[in-house]
Parts: C-alpha cells; structure tokens; sequence
C-alpha cells in the first residue's frame, strides 16, 4: 500500500500540505538554534546567589556538625529518596540517612510553590505509594499542596523525619578505598561515613536562567518561578496575587511552568508582559473532582495496572484499553496507532511509510492545537504568534484551560521574540526588538538544569577509587551499567534519567528504581558483601546496548525545535538525556531488570 492510500484509509484525508509544513518546521528550528547551546544559560551564582535561597524555611536548623558512620546515606528527599526510604523499611532495612538541601521533603514540590501549581499528569498515576498509604487523590490533577501533603504523609508513615538532616548541602564525596566507605562532607561542617550512598538529585533541582545581557543590572525585583516570593506577590498557590495590583510584570519563559503561572498573573497585575522565544503546545487540561463512587470499584492492584497502562499507552507498547484518557493518552494513541489492530491491518508497507503516515497523524494533531489557539485568543496577530511550529514530541506537551484566554485581557501583551530570546536587561525592564518595557518584577520562568555536567548540577565532585572524578569518568559519555552504578565507584547508586528506560511518568521510573536499588542493598546485606560495583566489561557492553538506539535519538535532535530534550538543537553531546535512553521502552527495560535481578545471578556486578 502506498502512502497516499495509507492516508486514506488509516488516518483519513488530509486537508494540509505535509510538506509546507515540514518546511514551516525547519524554518522555526533554524531560528532557535544558537552556536552557544546549553551555555546560554547560567547558574544561581555569585550576584544573582541569592535568588536560589529557600523561601519557604520557618527557622533555620541551626544543628551542630555530625561525625558519625552510617550504613547507606540518601542524597536528596524528593520523591527519590521517599520511595526508596519506603522500600528500605519495607525490607527491615532502617541504617539510613537522608540529606536533603530543602528545609523539608518533597523535592521539586517543595521548591514549586508558585501560582496554581498543578501536576500535569493524572495524580491517580503520578502520585506515589497510594494503595500503600490508602489515599485517593481529590481531583485527577492535583494541585501543589495536595502533592506535598501526600509527601509529608509517605514520609510520617516510614518514619522518615527521625533519619534525615534538613537544609543541609552535599559539599564533596570521596571513596576512602581503606575503610570502605564513601566520606561525605556538608555546608554544615558534617563528615559522614557510608558504607553506601545513593544518589537521588533529578533534573528539576538547580534554577536556570537565561544569560541575558544586564541581567544584573535590574533595579526591580525578581525571582525564579521556583522560588516564588509571595512576600512581594501576596496570596499564596491558589492565588490572590494582591500585591500586584500596581505592579508590572515580565515574565520570561512559555513552558509548563509558565502555562500555570501566566492566567494567575494576569487576573491580579496592573500590567503583564509574557517574553516568549517558542510558543507552547497547549491541549485541554480538563481537571475534575476524583468520582467516590470510582473509587470504590478500585481493587488491589490498581495503581500499578493504571501506571503500566499510561507508560503503555505514552512509549508505544500496545494496550487493550485506556485506562487514563486524557488529552496525553489521546494524542499519543493517535500518533503511535498504540491501539494498533486496527492500524496494522489496513498498513503492509514498510517502514519507511508506516513512520510518514504517523508523521501526518502528528501534523493532523498539531493543526488541531493550533486552530484551537485560533478558537480561544481574539487578537489575530497574537493568535498567529501563540501557535508552535513543531512535532508535539519536541517539547514537554502543556495543558491549560485559561493560559490560550488570558491573552484576551486588555493587561496582558506578548512579547514574541521570533525564536531569538530578549535582547538585554536594562535597570529598568526588558529590551525586545528594539523597546523597553519597564516593568517591577522579573519572573524568570525558565525551568532546570540538564545536560549540563553532574558536579555542577550537584554543587559537588564526586571521587572514586583513585581519585578519579565522575566528571572525568563522564567527560566524553555518560557511562553506567543499567544507569544504576558506575565502574571505580563503588558502593554507589544513582536514580537518574539516563541509560534506563524513561517516561512522562518520572514516578512511575523512580518507584522501579528504588525497587531495584533496595532490592541490592538486601542482597549485599544478605550476601554480607562489603562491596558492589559493575565491571569495566558489563558496563562497556551496556553502551553498546544504548548506542544501538541511536538512529532514533538521533533523529529527534536533528529536526526537532531546540529545547533540553535534545540538547538545545545541539545534537548528540554524549552526555544529554536523550543521548543516554534505553530505546527499547520504560516497560521493557523495567521487565528487564526485574528478570536480571531475579535470576540472583546479578550478572556484571562484582560483589566483595
């Protein structure tokens, strides 16, 4: 069957140019790409060091340095450091400590306090350990403090708060090859020695900002979305930004953050300017209260059917039903023909055309989100400036029913940059195409770093056997076994992105992860093993495992408009999320390790 005949019958007729709009893509690409890459970002450093304190401590610790010894010690108390916290106790494993920079748990939910914090993915998925802690969330997409009451409930329910140190920075961590432990030090002038250390920082830890000329040079206010100051603000996550009402606002920055942010804005500023460089896809949120009598059909089991169901649906592995339904599991089914009986009978060509017809499926679903811009914003011109000009994959997909309709308001004006980013800071305001606006406050909502390297995303070097660095050890490539551990670092685990199976439902991930993890440190407890790390051999076998995905990688980086998905536009770095996927899927790489781990051969891992 030809492509033209598979259109026909597969995705039906189309109404568009497909290869107009491949153009159109490869025009607003090359307008975003820029020689400096992930460089033009800079760090919460030196003058601007304060924009990265922690808003929302009540009293400083205050605590005395510790010296002491502990059996595993848990870098990070996000969500990370909660599952595995959970599964530790699970396994009569109690010889832990946590540390975490925040004065409380929850990671990116205690940092992200902003405007109508909401998950954007179905909390009834997103949330973790509710069949164990047997709560049901209040709406299918919670909103911030609902997440962070769930937090501190995981972490009352094991007992966590007796095993960690609050607001206290990770400053260096060395292997001391004699002892056997790792030696860890912090701000707080700690030494602590572990035997075992897992790292759980993700990639929504250190704010980023963009390396606009002037930056410091303001004379207003201004703050990182994730550090939201409601002192000058007023209201709190729900809102009633009083304070504003006098106000000039910026905000830089159109991701999921700001999709959020923007509508609470532009209820309560005298005047908002949003500075956008790449318009957001933005598709129906369509939040509802959570329905009692659903919840009472719920059976053992369902929160791992419902997740497996979702990352099912969202990495192309074939469902029988959808168990989420939403405008994430719609599109997807769409493009990837996950549901695909149907779609496999009426296509026997290769596949080469199989990929261009889900490409016109893409197209189809990408005209859909921009003739809904069409629908809800009355300015023409702004409308036209509003609509994203890429794969819907490129970039984290938005969901909002107020963002499209805010720029209705007579107070909100876009300022498009045409793919070319601000031109400068003034001490007054911002400068784009030529004119400043002046404004009061400065919000900087412009996501996290990654990509960048793991030391300075971590604030810290790590030394291994030898001296060597993890920098050096990742200076050309991410190297690991599983994404798990690394050769010469022994005893040290990692809960990362790279080299595993990654999806949209990053809980799903680290719940696996710290099954895993736990699972190893029993056997090593049970083995009464002083020492764990993976050979040179395995680790080197599974980069060629990761390397054999390429082509697919690859082909994302090279079309797709510049985002941290691909390294902004930079290509295969080596060291870039996208660069370090196991191609196969989240579900398979997952059935993968279980089998690995349950075999009890633990092969590739050496054990003293």
């Amino acid at each position: 069957m030809s492509v033209s005949e598979a259109e026909g019958t597969a995705i039906g007729a189309i109404d568009f140019d497909p290869d107009a709009l491949r153009e159109r893509y490869r025009i607003e690409r090359r307008k975003r790409l820029r020689s400096d890459g992930l460089a033009q970002y800079i760090p919460l450093e030196a003058e601007l060091e304060g924009l990265d304190a922690d808003p929302w401590i009540e009293e400083v610790s205050g605590r005395a340095p510790v010296h002491d010894e502990v059996e595993i010690l848990i870098i990070g108390g996000g969500f990370s450091a909660l599952s595995l916290g959970a599964r530790l106790r699970m396994r009569n494993i109690h010889d832990f400590r946590i540390v975490e920079k925040g004065a409380d748990f929850g990671g990116a939910w205690h940092w992200n306090r902003y405007p109508d914090a909401q998950c954007d993915i179905e909390s009834y998925i997103y949330l973790p350990l509710l069949e164990e802690t047997g709560y049901i969330p209040k709406e299918k997409y919670s909103h911030q403090p609902e997440i962070l009451e769930h937090v501190h409930r995981i972490a009352k329910q094991y007992d966590l708060y007796r095993d960690v140190f609050f607001q206290t920075i990770v400053t260096g961590c060395r292997w001391d090859d004699e002892r056997g432990r790792w030696i860890v030090a912090t701000n707080v002038g700690d030494e602590i020695a572990a035997r075992f250390v897992v790292k759980t920082t993700g990639v929504n830890d250190k704010p980023k900002l963009p390396g606009i000329p002037g930056i410091t040079s303001f004379k207003g206010h201004m703050f990182h979305t994730s550090r939201w100051d409601y002192g000058y603000t007023g209201g709190d996550t729900t809102g009633g930004l009083h304070k504003l009402a006098d106000k000039r606002v910026a905000v830089i920055g159109t991701g999921s953050t700001a999709i959020s942010v923007i509508p609470a804005l532009a209820r309560h500023a005298k005047r908002l300017y949003v500075v956008q460089r790449t318009p957001a896809a933005v598709n129906v949120r369509g939040n509802r209260p959570t329905d009692p009598d659903w919840a009472k059909t719920l059976t053992p089991g369902w929160q791992k059917r419902r997740r497996e169901n979702f990352v099912g649906l969202t990495s192309g592995v074939p469902q029988p039903e959808d168990l989420v339904a939403d405008a994430w599991t719609e599109s997807t089914r769409r493009v990837g023909g996950f549901f695909v009986d149907d779609l496999a009978r009426a296509f026997d060509g290769s596949a080469e055309d199989f990929a261009r017809m889900l490409e016109l499926e893409d197209f189809k679903i990408m005209n859909e989100l921009r003739g809904r811009v069409d629908t809800l914003v009355e300015d023409p011109l702004v409308a036209e400036a509003l609509k994203p000009w890429y794969r819907q994959w490129c970039k984290r997909p938005t969901f909002s029913d107020e963002y499209l309709a805010a720029f209705n308001r007579p107070s909100v004006t876009l300022l498009d940059t045409d793919g070319k980013g601000e031109e400068r800071i003034t001490e007054r305001g911002v400068v784009v195409a030529g004119t400043e606006y002046e404004v009061d406050l400065i919000i900087f909502s412009t996501g996290f770093e990654a990509g960048t390297p793991f030391a300075h995303r971590a604030g810290y070097e790590t030394y291994g056997r030898g001296g060597c660095t993890l920098s050096d050890a990742w200076k050309n490539s991410f190297q690991s076994l599983h994404g798990f551990y690394v050769h010469g670092f022994p005893n040290m685990f990692h809960m990362t992105l790279s080299q595993n199976g990654v999806s949209y439902l990053r809980t799903y991930m680290l719940d696996e992860q710290a099954e895993h993890i736990a699972d190893m440190l029993r056997e090593c407890r049970e083995r009464r093993a002083t020492r764990v790390e993976p050979t040179q051999e395995a680790q080197s076998e599974w980069q060629v495992v990761i390397k054999s995905f390429g082509v697919k990688s690859n082909e994302l980086q090279e079309t797709c408009t510049p985002s941290w998905f691909n390294n902004e536009g930079m290509g295969n770095t080596g060291n870039g999320i996208a660069d370090n996927v196991y191609g196969g899927g989240p579900l398979p790489f997952y059935e993968l390790i279980r089998e690995w781990r349950g075999n009890g051969e633990w092969e590739g891992l050496a054990f003293t």
